[in-house]
């Protein structure tokens, strides 16, 4: 692990007033823009330490969640975000709207499903289990609560929708061939379209003991895409690249959310306020920019979606990643 040094850090900037709306930051190495189809992004965008880097100068968290979201958008690096409130509750379709409104043609938002539909367990305070989830892969729920919601308000800038299966209980854990079917019957009965529209639905994992092969052929069946989560508790990325591999060619979908060795909050605490580097992956990084450019070159659309926790600052990451990319399938970086 490298030492905190500030890698493309942020400048300097002036703490803005009341009712001041965030900006683009000027200067910013971010105003680049991917190939087509190339959807790099965050996971949320509320960050005061992207000051300099993202924001033209220092805004609350609280006003970043508000009103952030246009400045974000405005850097053409950043092509797709991560909306991962939905996890813990559900939006409406006017809510998914209003994000949709605040930018512009082209970006396509990848969206977590509410846990009430992917947990098995229904947690407590600190993430105790306080019993079986009545709830757990009902998509009667899943399509009137997330996927119909998500479509109708997002339209033409809905990219994934993730189904991100928390850690699993022991039962669940000791029967993967049964619960495979259980997940087979549940994506089955998803809607192919929607208004009009094909949802792209991609499913993840926190348990490495169900990445099977039976698994990957379901996932493949059902068109579902296998989400490649770089997480403490999942396999290396080379062997969860192998699993894209046993699938039909189709998008890559990434969530690079975790520094190995490290637990969420650990990470978070070390890494916070996300302004640098602070250990430095380029392994996990480059091997991610020779997937993407895998993809471009064979058509395919590719999501790579990085968490602060990967490095100490996802937009300094995807800004490396960006550029590995670049190398990979030449040309000029567009600006």
């Amino acid at each position: 692990m490298s030492e905190e040094l500030p890698l493309l850090g942020p400048t300097p900037a002036t703490r803005r007033g009341a009712g001041a709306l965030p900006a683009p930051a000027a200067g910013s190495p971010l105003r680049v823009t991917p190939p087509p189809d190339v959807f790099l992004g965050t996971s949320s965008w509320s960050f005061p330490g992207w000051q300099g880097l993202v924001w033209d100068g220092d805004y609350t968290a609280d006003t970043l969640a508000r009103a952030g979201l246009p400045a974000y958008a405005a850097l053409g690096l950043f092509q797709t975000v991560g909306i991962d409130r939905t996890f813990y509750a559900p939006l409406s379709d006017e809510a998914f709207g209003a994000y949709a409104r605040q930018v512009r043609d082209g970006f396509r938002f990848l969206v977590k499903a509410p846990q009430a539909v992917t947990d098995a367990v229904i947690r407590l305070e600190g993430g105790r289990s306080s019993g079986p989830n009545p709830r757990y892969l009902d998509a009667a729920f899943a399509i009137a609560r997330f996927v119909e919601p998500a479509m109708a308000g997002l339209g033409d800038k809905a990219g994934p929708l993730v189904f991100q299966f928390p850690p699993a209980p022991r039962e669940i854990l000791a029967e993967p061939a049964e619960w495979v079917g259980r997940l087979a019957t549940f994506l089955g009965a998803l809607p192919r379209v929607v208004g009009g529209r094909r949802p792209l639905y991609a499913v993840e994992l926190r348990n490495a003991e169900l990445v099977t092969p039976r698994l990957v052929r379901t996932l493949d069946e059902q068109g579902v895409r296998y989400v490649v989560g770089l997480h403490a508790r999942m396999p290396a990325l080379e062997r969860q690249a192998a699993a894209l591999e046993r699938m039909a060619p189709g998008p890559v979908v990434v969530r690079w959310s975790l520094h190995s060795g490290f637990k969420y909050e650990q990470a978070k605490s070390r890494y916070f306020p996300f302004d640098r580097i602070v250990d430095d992956d380029p392994t996990t990084r480059n091997a991610l920019a020779r997937l993407a450019a895998d993809a471009f070159r064979a058509g395919h659309p590719v999501w790579i979606i990085v968490n602060n926790k990967a490095e100490g600052s996802a937009p300094l990451s995807l800004y490396r990643l960006y550029m590995a990319m670049i190398g990979l399938i030449g040309g000029v970086p567009a600006a």
